[in-house]
């Protein structure tokens, strides 16, 4: 899978939180209910973010699994959720193996675990109530989806996927080349990223069709990133990605992908530049669970 920087997911975790889907996260915590404790399993969690943006909408007892392939990353996760958790009002005691967070009524426990996706077993979903991941599906292939849902059916427990890429890309002021840009950008999002040709901009309608075939109840809702002309270090981070990944399936192509690179660069430097990027967020629960 591909590997993240530390700075590239604090850059886009505020336009993950304004992107998500506020309905489906109420949805998921009206299924979970209030009276048990929620044992959580966070796929490819990196820093946390995904446990900063949920952890006050789910029920109040939760313990928290973070895993990833990164150990940098995890390394990250205790000074990136102090000083989140003191802005908010959380009490945060460190323990010898994990992160303790307590506000009022709620009680969250933090634990992190360095493994390869590739490598999860069905130990690791028993006993879960909620499995959940951000900006992962895209990344891993059909089967590795299907098998997902045939393990998290097994450990009964519901499933929460924000923030999955569908393939929309679009840029204001248009250029000519955006359209060309956006399919080798669809191509290479199709590319193995260790699991296999990934699934891409059709992640989302492939979890939807296993986890309905599994015997879940599933609703999805749009989670698109809207980019103002003020988010200019995420803007052009994505333009630089989207050119190197655009020469990376079509090397010959390269001239006119450098052009179109620079002056989209230069509408992000005059300050009126636009982008919106297709996201997906997927909800999932088994009936009368």
């Amino acid at each position: 899978m591909g590997d993240f920087s530390a700075d590239w997911l604090a850059l886009r975790e505020p336009a993950d939180a304004a992107a998500r889907s506020a309905q489906l996260t109420y949805a998921m915590a009206e299924a979970l209910g209030q009276s048990r404790i929620l044992d959580v399993l966070d796929l490819a969690a990196g820093t946390g973010s995904n446990l900063r943006y949920l952890a006050g909408h789910l029920p109040p007892d939760q313990r928290w699994l973070l895993f990833d392939r990164d150990p940098a990353l995890l390394d990250q996760v205790p000074r990136r959720m102090s000083p989140w958790a003191a802005a908010r009002g959380y009490e945060v005691i460190r323990e010898a193996e994990a992160l303790l967070l307590r506000r009022d009524r709620l009680t969250c426990r933090v634990a992190t675990r360095q493994l390869d996706l590739t490598l999860v077993d069905d130990d690791l979903f028993a006993g879960r109530g909620l499995v959940t991941a951000s900006a992962l599906l895209d990344l891993v292939a059909d089967r590795w989806l299907r098998s997902l849902a045939a393990r998290c059916r097994t450990s009964g427990a519901a499933v929460l996927f924000a923030l999955t890429y569908d393939g929309r890309i679009q840029c204001m002021p248009g250029e000519p080349e955006d359209e060309a840009i956006r399919d080798l950008v669809n191509r290479h999002q199709r590319t193995d990223k260790g699991f296999g040709a990934a699934a891409g901009p059709d992640a989302t309608d492939r979890a939807q069709e296993h986890f309905a075939g599994a015997g879940y109840l599933v609703r999805r809702e749009p989670s698109d990133w809207v980019l103002p002309p003020d988010s200019r270090e995420l803007q052009c981070q994505l333009i630089e990605g989207w050119a190197q990944a655009s020469v990376g399936v079509a090397p010959a192509q390269s001239p006119w992908i450098r052009s179109w690179k620079a002056r989209r660069l230069a509408h992000v430097e005059a300050n009126h530049s636009w982008i919106v990027v297709g996201h997906a967020d997927l909800a999932a629960w088994l009936p009368n669970a």
